[in-house]
């Protein structure tokens, strides 16, 4: 499948677009003001231990202290200095990049409490594994993970992985005795990218990885208080380590500098991929030219509309995202079953793709329409899972339930598409509606009736409230509003308050 690598670089924001037959299928956009941590390494300090939730606060310098379960802690009292009580995550593209690379063999050791293993004060070489997230700090652990071109160097375990990408048996043995061959100090997962690599370029990263976690332990003896010690590449860089392969004819860069940068960075490399990129000379901004605007664009809305006439709701909240499928104007042309069949199939891809785009993780929810035949709900799943499997995030999905739910996750690393780009409505604080003009126009009359009835003194009453709410009130509630007047023996004014909230009024007796 021809696909394009789409660069685009801005002062204060980076974007990276991964197509696919012009299709977009993977997005990162990084602004200057919140860059990303991910594969950060920081010297902590614990500030905090939570017994009950077997974690610990670490102060790695941001301002929100960082958390560290205790499964990504690891025991330090063996005399390499590798041994871990629980392997948790781990990830062949670094702390948060394609997990579902992963394969390792892992004997886990029995699990200690977290008091066993740190105190507060103490220091630690942590990595950050996945950002900051609304008010939540980094998540970080202690089982450093260095990503290189073909490989991934973990100098805290003693394992070797395969990319579970590589199938072919003889070239999966032919890796695993090459690395093997290098004896390398700690543990090494082969990535996607290294099939087909020689033992020269997977001794070439070994090496080069293998002074980097040397110069992060005397970065680590220099330093004094919690802070940064290393840090990723540029996102464009990264990009290019993870998902320049065989399959990508061009890398398309719209800025100089940052096309240079490209170039050296290839060239020293992967300098077999230097034809691919090309400088971007266009008139048209990059995103218009190969369309990935109008699909940013739809990716951020709550409804999208498939080709049959369907459409999908996607609405993200705090704790899952919900996937909800609709025929809309789809009627079909045999059966309901039918209808249904092709609504759901199309939607099971379009989901997977946006969840892709989204980058929407943690729990998700799919509500497909209800099937009555069990070999049609299969298919329905199969598709789904067909398409996840080009994901290169971690995806668990679950069977389908009697009612047509899915249930499944993704291994969630990063803020989502919409969490980046938008932020909650200042108008609603995010709940996604507002009371409606009659609904405050009640509660304006029920205070009007408990402060009348605790015998205020008054000769007249006014009313602030929004212009809605007092338009509603004129033309519809008259008569509430004669029926007050007359209990309150007094008349009540409703005045326009410009700057008030449309659920927002005040009570003033004169």
């Amino acid at each position: 499948m021809a696909a394009e690598i789409l660069i685009n670089v801005r002062p204060l924001e980076t974007r990276i677009a991964y197509l696919e037959n012009g299709v977009l299928l993977d997005l990162i956009v990084e602004r200057k003001h919140a860059p990303t941590l991910v594969g950060s390494i920081y010297k902590g300090k614990v500030v905090r231990i939570l017994p009950g939730m077997q974690a610990a606060f670490v102060d790695i310098g941001l301002e929100k202290a960082a958390f560290l379960y205790v499964g990504d802690v690891r025991d330090v009292s063996d005399d390499d200095g590798s041994i871990l009580i629980k392997r948790g995550e781990l990830d062949s593209e670094g702390p948060a990049l394609a997990e579902q690379e992963t394969e390792s063999k892992d004997s886990e050791k029995s699990r200690l409490s977290i008091q066993d293993l740190l105190h507060e004060g103490q220091f630690l070489l942590v990595q950050v594994a996945k950002d900051p997230l609304g008010t939540k700090g980094a998540r970080i652990t202690t089982h450093v993970s260095l990503p290189g071109r073909h490989i991934v160097y973990l100098p805290t375990l003693k394992q070797i992985g395969i990319s579970r990408r590589i199938e072919e048996e003889s070239e999966r043995e032919r890796l695993k005795s090459i690395v093997e061959s290098l004896k390398p100090h700690g543990g090494v997962i082969i990535r996607t990218a290294a099939e087909g690599a020689s033992s020269d370029s997977l001794k070439l990263d070994l090496d080069y990885l293998d002074r980097v976690w040397k110069d992060v332990g005397r970065n680590y003896e220099k330093k004094k208080n919690p802070g940064l010690i290393h840090s990723e590449p540029d996102i464009e860089l990264q990009a290019l380590r993870d998902l320049l392969s065989e399959e990508v004819h061009r890398v398309v860069v719209d800025e100089r500098r940052a096309y240079r940068k490209v170039l050296r960075f290839v060239s020293q490399f992967i300098p077999r991929f230097n034809n691919k990129i090309d400088f971007y000379e266009g008139d048209q901004p990059l995103f218009d030219q190969f369309d990935v605007e109008m699909e940013i664009s739809r990716s951020i809305g709550r409804k999208i509309w498939l080709r049959s006439g369907g459409y999908i709701v996607i609405d993200e909240a705090e704790a899952l995202t919900v996937v909800d499928v609709n025929t809309g104007r789809y009627v079909g042309k045999r059966d309901l079953e039918d209808t249904i069949l092709k609504t759901n199939l199309e939607a099971a891809r379009e989901t997977a793709h946006q969840l892709r785009v989204r980058n929407c993780g943690g729990i998700i929810i799919i509500d497909f329409i209800d099937l009555e035949k069990e070999v049609h709900r299969e298919m329905v799943l199969n598709a789904l899972k067909e398409e996840l499997q080009r994901d290169r995030a971690r995806t668990n999905v679950l069977k389908m339930s009697n009612l047509g739910l899915v249930e499944m996750t993704r291994k969630r690393i990063r803020p989502s598409l919409v969490k980046t780009l938008c932020h909650t409505c200042s108008y609603c604080d995010g709940k996604g509606y507002i009371k409606r003009s009659s609904t405050v126009a009640y509660e304006i009359f029920r205070e009007i009736e408990r402060e009348g009835s605790v015998g205020t003194k008054s000769k007249e009453l006014s009313v602030l409230c929004h212009a809605k709410v007092v338009d509603w009130i004129y033309e519809a509630e008259s008569e509430m509003t004669e029926y007050l007047e007359n209990r309150l023996k007094h008349p009540i004014q409703f005045r326009i308050e410009p700057n008030f909230h449309i659920e927002q009024f005040e009570l003033i007796f004169s």
